[in-house]
């Protein structure tokens, strides 16, 4: 069965696979239609993503039909479409038994700790399935870039008028964006990238855009967009240090940064003056939990979501390793691309 692996560095390798067989009692097996390409994704190929190890088939971005079920699996059946819940958490450790089952602490990503779905089929647990019926493959696939989001948002818990400012105008700045509008905050959008923020404002419909500079101009425009005011919640979807340091300086008094890009240098920012003067809170959002998936799908099937504007590019599998280098160079206009595992 054909699979493809990041077997170091910059490098794809095809390989062939042994096929799954069929599901243990409590799983799935499913055939793989659609995966997202993420940022997580570039980074492990790149060598920059802290938890992969090389070699990997990766893809956690999935749109996949069921081909079979495993004894007692009773919430999917053959034929389903459904998008897939990656984190394979484990059931039984203290996080996971208080319902924080994205940040279970023996937690395998999909496609990131473990092989994952850049292959024909796979067997998954049926838990970890969600129906995704009136959706495309594509749009299922998107399911859980825009489920990053969605957790990151629930974290910052914007209200409606307040400022939520989103650093980063990637996949998940966008997912990111899509909630904070549907919470009815003043949605501001910052990057480094014009052709990122322009895309922000013809396809997705922001008037409210900064490009940084990296000076206090950045501060005074982020309080003209505010009303006046400085951000109420920031979501970093950097995962850049540097930006994510400076996101206290765009944070109002008792505001709350959220961090959702990973980074792996260690962060120093101004306690006394900045973080401790402003009451700032500062959160984490890993992952994505259950309920978000569910919501999403809804959010599709109503129209309160548009994923037109989402795919910008596509490549069968057989021509990832050709396209992927030219995919990930900025000047590329990639916001999201989406490989064609089968039709």
């Amino acid at each position: 069965m054909k699979a493809l692996q990041i077997s170091e560095i910059k490098t794809w390798k095809p390989i062939d696979i042994p096929e799954p067989g069929d599901p243990h009692p409590g799983d799935v097996l499913v055939r793989v239609h659609r995966m997202g390409v993420c940022g997580t994704d570039i980074g492990c190929y790149l060598g920059k993503f802290p938890f992969f190890d090389f070699p990997r088939i990766p893809g956690h971005e999935l749109g996949v039909e069921v081909l079979a079920v495993g004894k007692g699996v009773t919430n999917v059946k053959p034929g389903d479409r459904c998008c897939v819940e990656p984190y394979l958490n484990c059931g039984i450790c203290d996080s996971c038994r208080r319902g924080h089952t994205n940040c279970c602490e023996h937690n395998q990503t999909f496609g990131v700790m473990c092989d994952g779905g850049l292959t024909d089929q796979v067997i998954l647990p049926a838990r970890k399935l969600h129906i995704a019926s009136s959706l495309t493959y594509e749009q299922a696939a998107l399911v859980e870039t825009l489920a990053i989001g969605c957790h990151a948002v629930d974290r910052g818990a914007p209200k409606a008028g307040e400022n939520a400012l989103i650093l980063g105008a990637g996949p998940i700045g966008l997912s990111a964006l899509e909630f904070a509008r549907l919470a009815e905050a003043n949605v501001i959008v910052a990057d480094i990238n014009q052709q990122r923020l322009d895309f922000v404002s013809n396809k997705m419909g922001v008037s409210k855009t900064v490009l940084l500079k990296g000076n206090d101009q950045d501060i005074t425009t982020i309080r003209q967009l505010g009303n006046d005011r400085l951000a109420d919640v920031i979501v970093d979807a950097t995962g850049n240090h540097q930006s994510m340091v400076r996101a206290f300086e765009f944070a109002a008094f008792a505001g709350r940064v959220v961090y959702v890009g990973i980074t792996q240098s260690d962060l120093q920012f101004p306690h006394a003056a900045v973080f401790h003067r402003r009451e700032l809170t500062l959160l984490a959002s890993r992952n994505a939990m259950p309920g978000d998936f569910r919501r999403i799908v809804r959010l599709i099937e109503d129209g309160e979501i548009n994923t037109d504007p989402w795919i910008t590019h596509h490549a069968r599998f057989e021509d990832v390793p050709g396209v992927f280098d030219r995919w990930i160079a900025p000047e590329s206009g990639v916001i999201k691309a989406m490989i064609e595992v089968s039709e």
